[in-house]
């Protein structure tokens, strides 16, 4: 088996770069969104403006966040050798920024009635992380 395989002969695992940029501002207390102005191309930002806009009720306005991390997200994952399928583990920190946006459009989607898209994020998010799917579900 050559390293770009895994065990079922798929595609290799992505692993983003780290920025802990918007990570540590975050975890220092900096507002979501001052960190996405910082750093628009995080998706943990947009997944954590998601978060908080979905914990205050305001499901349209989280689902918007979501897409957004999510889109930043698969850029991301495009430039780091991706291919549209395949591991993107949660284990690899950098990695959840995109999970958790993931994770967000589907909740939001599901909120507002998007029933395909719940389905289909749900299923991406299970795909790509069984971990992440347990851990944010």
């Amino acid at each position: 088996m050559s390293i770009h395989e895994n065990l079922l002969g798929g595609p290799p695992p992505t692993h983003l770069p780290d920025e802990p940029g918007p990570r540590e501002l975050l975890a220092g207390g900096t507002p979501a969104a001052e960190v996405a102005a910082q750093y628009p191309t995080s998706s943990l930002a947009w997944a954590q403006l998601a978060d908080d806009a979905f914990e205050r009720g305001s499901v349209v306005e989280s689902y918007a966040y979501a897409r957004t991390g999510y889109h930043r997200g698969l850029d991301a994952l495009r430039r780091n050798g991706w291919k549209g399928h395949g591991p993107v583990p949660w284990e690899h920190e950098p990695n959840r920024g995109f999970l958790r946006a993931l994770n967000a459009l589907a909740r939001a989607a599901g909120a507002i009635g998007e029933k395909e898209e719940h389905e289909r994020c749900t299923t991406f998010l299970r795909d790509s992380s069984q971990t992440a799917a347990e851990t944010l579900g």
